[in-house]
């Protein structure tokens, strides 16, 4: 979990058999604000959560 600007930000990496699938949530105050969908499979679990955590960055920025 990240903090930024006021959220609680997750990047997720998913299991698959093909690789980790990425996923965002922004929080706030304990609450979901907005959640991803899946957003591109990644080879790594470290890839797929900073694609995850970005999304989140980039959804609170665009929500400000």
């Amino acid at each position: 979990m990240e903090r930024y600007k006021g959220y609680e930000i997750w990047g997720h990496a998913i299991v698959r058999g093909d690789g980790f699938a990425a996923s965002g949530t922004v929080m706030q105050h304990n609450e979901l604000v907005q959640g991803s969908a899946i957003l591109a499979v990644f080879d790594t679990e470290e890839e797929a959560r900073a694609a995850g955590a970005e999304w989140a960055r980039a959804w609170v920025d665009c929500h400000e």
